[in-house]
Order: C-alpha cells, then structure tokens, then sequence
C-alpha cells in the first residue's frame, strides 16, 4: 500500500497495537509521528522505525488534554509540513467492578480513551480542513464497546463512544474530503492478556509460538501485526470512499459490525400502558431479546 507524502500521527504508538500501526504506515511510505507517555518507549519505537528504513519521530505526551492534542499536531506540521491521518489508539485500563469502581478508575480511563480521542480529532481535522485536502481519522474502538464486558464500566463506555464518534463525523466531515472509521482490533496484547480466555494465546505467542488455527479464525486472535494491515488501507487512497464504518481485524478475520438497528416493533392504538408492554412483551418485541458480552467460542 503505497503511503508515500502522507504524514500520520499514531497515539499511544510506543508499543503494542499502536506500534505496529504505526510501523505499518510508515512501511507503506508514510513519514509517522509516534506518541507515548513515556520518552524512552517512544524513541525506541522510532529508532525500530527508522532502523528498517522508515521516517518517523516522536513526540512524548499523555492524550487526553487540548494542549497535548495541538503540540502532535505542531509536531507534525512543523518536521513534515503537514498532516493526513490521524490514528487515535492511546489507551489504559482499570478494570473493576461497578460498584468497587472509583471516580479516579473512570476518569482516567474516559480522560485517555474517549476526551483524548475527541481532542486529537479536533485539533488534526482544524489543521485537515485548513490545509485543503482531506484526510483520515481511523479511531481505534474494542469488542467491548461494542458487546460490553465485564469489570469494564469505563472501557466499554468509552469504546462505544468512539464509534459514536466516527459515525458522527463522517458526517460532519463528509464535505471536507475527510473520511472517520472505527477499528476494532483483537490482538495478542498487555491489554488481552487480562483476559483469562485470551492469557494463553498471548502466553504463546510471547514464547515464539505459532498461533493456533482455533485462535486465529474462532477467536479472530492473532498478533498485534495481524491488525496492521487495516490501518494501512484505511489511511490509503484506495479507502477514499469509506467513512462512518466500524471494521473488526484480528487473526485471519477481516469483518463489518453492524449500526445499532431496530430488530423488533409492535403498535398500539392510542400508545403503551404498562399493563399493555407487560402483558405484549413476551409476544412481540421481547420475543428475542438481544444478548450482550463477548460469546467466545471454546475449542
């Protein structure tokens, strides 16, 4: 895929899913500004970048905050003369409970994911539409925004959110040739690997192993690289026409989640009582209730 004059801002690219991304890019031509929180995991993603022949530098800051949105904007700008794609991939965990989590467990983890998301967007799409010539913002969502998941109040919400978000902005963004898409990855990662279901596949993988068919297309699991590809295409030219999508990568399977639809509807003369759902329910639109959570298959 042939990146070449494009400039990419890749959050959170220091390790993980951000740097392959990030990797993926610049592998296609693209000159890449990494981000990380922290200095010496952002330069050693550099020099991997550089070291295989690629362009890229880096740029230290916690998203999430308006200030460090404009300052990778600035970065880009100023060491590539302008800026093409943003992908917005930082991200934490704290995983809890409901009722065991804190204000500080939610916060930061909707401060990073879903205000670093808007932030990073906003200020890349002012400089985008100043700059006349389109662009893309590829937003990095999760199955768990999508399905929900267990101990993972903030997450969920903010991966939901996300996609919000890219659906929205296709919209508004249409008019300026900038396209917005939702990612959602499932990798071998630190993140995955808290998840009991997936610790051993990451375990694997971590120790060279291959991973196992059942891994790759049941669980659509594989390798932070196996999600690159997307990323690639979806910052390309051969991408122009798609925007407001949520497209699932992982393993050996490429998919489309669906927009939330209405599945089931039933009419009353004059509205619904109560009484009237209650005794209706059962027949009509709860007839098929809809399931949530990650319905892993087992091998």
């Amino acid at each position: 895929m042939d990146l070449t004059g494009k400039v990419a801002i890749v959050t959170g690219s220091g390790r993980g899913l951000g740097l392959a991304y990030a990797k993926a890019l610049a592998a296609g031509g693209a000159k890449v500004v990494v981000n990380d929180v922290d200095a010496g995991t952002a330069e050693a993603a550099v020099k991997e970048i550089t070291d295989a022949g690629g362009t890229a530098v880096a740029e230290v800051g916690a998203v999430g905050s308006t200030e460090v949105a404009e300052a990778l904007v600035r970065r880009a700008v100023s060491e590539f003369g302008r800026l093409d794609v943003l992908v917005t991939n930082a991200g934490v965990l704290r995983d809890r409970v409901l009722w065991k989590m804190s204000d500080d467990d939610f916060d930061t983890v909707i401060n990073v994911h879903l205000r670093g998301t808007f932030t990073c967007a906003r200020a890349a799409v002012q400089h985008m539409r100043e700059q006349g010539e389109g662009g893309r913002l590829i937003l990095i969502g999760s199955p768990a925004g999508q399905r929900g998941s267990f101990g993972q109040t903030n997450y969920s919400a903010a991966k939901a959110g996300i996609v919000g978000f890219a659906r929205t902005w296709s919209m508004e963004l249409a008019r300026a040739n900038i396209t917005v898409n939702a990612v959602i990855p499932v990798a071998a990662t630190a993140m995955t690997e808290t998840m009991p279901a997936l610790k051993k596949y990451v375990d694997a993988l971590r120790a060279g192993e291959p991973m196992p068919p059942f891994a790759r297309r049941a669980l659509a699991f594989g390798a932070p690289e196996d999600a690159a590809g997307l990323v690639a295409f979806l910052a390309s030219d051969a991408a122009a026409g798609i925007t407001g999508q949520a497209i699932g990568i992982g393993g050996d399977r490429l998919s489309l989640w669906s927009h939330p639809q209405q599945v089931a509807a039933a009419y009353a003369d004059g509205g619904w009582s109560a009484d009237a759902i209650a005794e209706a329910w059962a027949t009509t639109v709860g007839a098929e209730p809809q399931s949530v959570g990650e319905n892993l298959p087992t091998e």
